[in-house]
């Protein structure tokens, strides 16, 4: 399995970006995704998941109405929108997935995802 994330890049305050991560070796369809964060000197936190048919999403507060995560099934891929960045949104965004029974469920904790991606650097300059 593996997951390439791209799109990050610089960036200034209030633009907006669209994180792409594609799947190869994994049953896309059957997997829930999310997208995490690692700033410099902090843990890994969630940012945002998608469940399987994308019936549900679930966003972490701190993007909560600035993100949006989607994604298409027939291309193995997964998006995350990201507007009105600021510089805390400074960091590594890592997607991750795992095959999930449900459709209708969302994963927000690392534990519970089984394959990641690489990682994407965003800088917001303020």
């Amino acid at each position: 399995v593996q997951l390439q994330a791209s799109g990050g890049g610089l960036v200034q305050t209030g633009d907006s970006l669209r994180l792409s991560c594609a799947a190869s070796g994994l049953t896309f369809s059957r997997s829930v995704l999310g997208w995490f964060r690692q700033a410099p000197g902090k843990e890994r936190e969630f940012v945002a998941a998608i469940s399987r048919i994308a019936t549900m999403t679930y966003y972490a507060d701190s993007v909560k109405g600035r993100c949006t995560i989607s994604r298409d099934n027939d291309k193995n891929t997964v998006y995350l929108q990201i507007n009105s960045l600021k510089p805390e949104d400074t960091a590594v965004y890592f997607c991750a997935g795992r095959l999930s029974i449900i459709s209708d469920v969302v994963r927000t904790t690392q534990d519970e995802y089984f394959y990641w991606g690489q990682g994407t650097q965003v800088t917001v300059s303020s």
